[in-house]
């Protein structure tokens, strides 16, 4: 499965928006201060010279550089929580489940299962997915995800063939398939026995409307 490598700022985008901002301060004090003190601290007379040289600000650019790009990726991935916040509160039915584009339809699947307590990876968004656009991890086991944004198509036995074979070639626990309609006999009788899921448009509209339930539900002290 060939993928494209996230670059620093799109590793820490990935975190919650919290812990860039935690990263940012921290690799900063650390940068900016904390060499400084190491090497004058445990670094022998090298060190010491080495250590008076950052006393007198020469980490500091870049320093200040880890910082900006830590907090950029933090706001980054605030922006991207509150998008994917109301996507998921926007969804009233099959029609609207329609109406997204593929980029939307994968991150509003993606969003439902992370309020289901899996931590999600997102594959497909980042670009070439090889059949994979999810990746689930819970409870130690790893669950392989395909979205089908199809809206008058069936998902027939051959998506489901290939994506038998992923499972297999990636030593996965068990495969889920999200379509928007439905799938042929072929394909259910073909899950039969085997650690795959098939989900319609209206189990995925189930989940939706529980994630919705469950946000709306007031919290109690």
């Amino acid at each position: 499965m060939s993928r494209r490598k996230d670059g620093g700022i799109e590793m820490v985008s990935k975190l919650p928006w919290q812990a860039g901002l935690v990263l940012g301060a921290a690799g900063y004090v650390a940068m900016r201060y904390g060499l400084a003190w190491c090497m004058t601290t445990f670094g022998g007379p090298t060190g010491q010279a080495l250590g008076s040289s950052l006393d007198d600000g020469a980490y500091a650019p870049a320093a200040w550089l880890l910082l900006i790009a830590c907090w950029l990726a933090a706001l980054i991935s605030y922006l991207d929580s509150r998008r994917r916040h109301r996507l998921l509160a926007s969804q009233t039915g099959l029609r609207s489940l329609s109406a997204m584009d593929w980029r939307e339809f994968e991150m509003l699947v993606g969003e439902a299962f992370r309020r289901q307590g899996y931590k999600v990876r997102e594959i497909g968004l980042g670009g070439a997915d090889g059949g994979i656009d999810l990746i689930l991890h819970k409870d130690s086991a790893t669950i392989l995800v395909q979205c089908k944004q199809w809206r008058t198509k069936l998902v027939d036995v051959r998506v489901v063939r290939e994506m038998y074979g992923l499972l297999m070639h990636h030593r996965a626990d068990a495969v889920k398939i999200v379509a928007i309609g439905h799938y042929t006999d072929d394909a259910q009788r073909f899950v039969h026995g085997k650690p795959i899921e098939l989900i319609s448009g209206e189990a995925l509209l189930a989940m939706v409307r529980e994630c919705q339930a469950a946000t709306r539900q007031p919290k109690h002290a």
